[in-house]
């Protein structure tokens, strides 16, 4: 059974429907013990950092989240649930993340041209860091879905994938038995539940 964290924040039900689809029972909740029984854990989020971080916290699942991880139980964050994995975000001030991932989340319109669109939204081609078993059947520079102001800056350590706008922007991350992608993979066709399936296979 895979958890999909409830604090408030993201796109809860596509994500779910998208495991459904792959043949994986999901559930959304923010019960720590229905969590605590599942094999997987996803932590979504779409918003605001101090907005998702605040929530996490209200929710009792802040520190929660950290037990998991140091469980040793596959753990992933999409979107804003993966920039929460990492030390301190400064969207809207300076906000504590998770500490999971070393690495801080800031403004991407500090490193790319004025011309460029921010948010940074569609799809982009990944390049690969090194070897990950998330991307099992998926060939370098397959497109994913993208849709962010602000990405992960140096995290170099734990990077998987990136992806280039106007800079380099992390893509996915790991370490050990935590992931994240910056992208939606519920939002990226068949590559992305190609993605959510090997997550699943953990």
């Amino acid at each position: 059974m895979i958890a999909i964290i409830d604090y408030g924040v993201g796109n809860l039900f596509s994500l779910k429907s998208s495991l459904k689809a792959i043949g994986h029972e999901a559930v959304v909740t923010g019960d720590r013990d229905i969590i605590g029984a599942a094999d997987h854990v996803i932590l979504p989020g779409v918003g605001a950092f101090p907005d998702a971080a605040r929530k996490l916290r209200e929710a009792g699942l802040f520190d929660y989240v950290r037990e998991l991880a140091a469980s040793g139980k596959p753990l992933l964050g999409i979107c804003l649930g993966m920039q929460l994995l990492f030390d301190r975000s400064l969207e809207f001030g300076e906000h504590e993340g998770l500490g999971l991932i070393p690495g801080e989340v800031l403004p991407i319109e500090d490193y790319i041209s004025s011309e460029l669109d921010i948010p940074h939204m569609g799809w982009n081609a990944l390049k690969f860091h090194k070897e990950s078993a998330l991307y099992k059947d998926i060939p370098e520079g397959t497109h994913f879905y993208f849709v962010h102001s602000f990405a992960a800056f140096g995290c170099e350590k734990d990077l998987s994938a990136s992806t280039e706008y106007g800079t380099t922007i992390t893509a996915s991350v790991e370490k050990g038995n935590v992931y994240g992608t910056q992208f939606h993979p519920e939002k990226s066709g068949e590559a992305g539940l190609r993605l959510l399936k090997n997550f699943c296979e953990l």
